[in-house]
C-alpha cells in the first residue's frame, strides 16, 4: 500500500514540475535565457559536504569552487543572475543547508554572484 502512495506522490511531483517548466517556458520573452535549476542543483552538489556540515572549506580549484565559477558564468545577465538566485533560494528552502556555510561559499571560492546566498535574499 505504501508503494502505491509513493507512486502517486511521485506522479504529482512530476506533473507539477512539468507544468512549472511549461509555464516558465511560456512566460519567457523570446531570446531571454532561461536558467536550468537542474543544472544548478548538479553544480552545487559538488559543495554538498560544505553546505551541509560546514567542512571542509572549499578552495579555488576544488570541484566546489569550479562549480561556483560555473554558476558565476551562468549569471552573466540580470535575468540569468535572478534565475540563478531563484534556483539557489529554492534549494535552500528544500534542503535547509548550513546557512553560514552556504553564505560564505562564494567568498571562499573568490566568486561574486551579485547577490548573497541567504534564505532572506530577494532575487528581484
Amino acid at each position: 500500500m505504501g508503494s502505491n502512495t509513493n507512486n502517486i506522490v511521485l506522479g504529482i511531483v512530476v506533473i507539477t514540475l512539468v507544468s512549472w517548466s511549461a509555464f516558465v517556458a511560456s512566460t519567457t520573452a523570446p531570446g531571454m535565457a532561461v536558467v536550468d535549476c537542474t543544472t544548478i542543483t548538479a553544480l552545487i552538489s559538488a559543495c554538498s559536504s560544505f553546505v551541509t556540515y560546514g567542512v571542509p572549506d572549499p578552495v579555488p580549484g576544488s570541484p566546489c569552487c569550479i562549480a561556483m565559477t560555473s554558476l558565476n558564468s551562468m549569471a552573466d545577465t540580470s535575468d540569468n543572475r535572478r534565475g540563478v538566485c531563484w534556483c539557489l533560494m529554492d534549494l535552500i528552502t528544500t534542503y535547509n543547508p548550513n546557512a553560514t556555510a552556504i553564505a560564505t561559499l562564494p567568498g571562499f571560492c573568490g566568486v561574486y554572484l551579485g547577490f548573497t546566498i541567504d534564505p532572506n535574499t530577494d532575487c528581484e
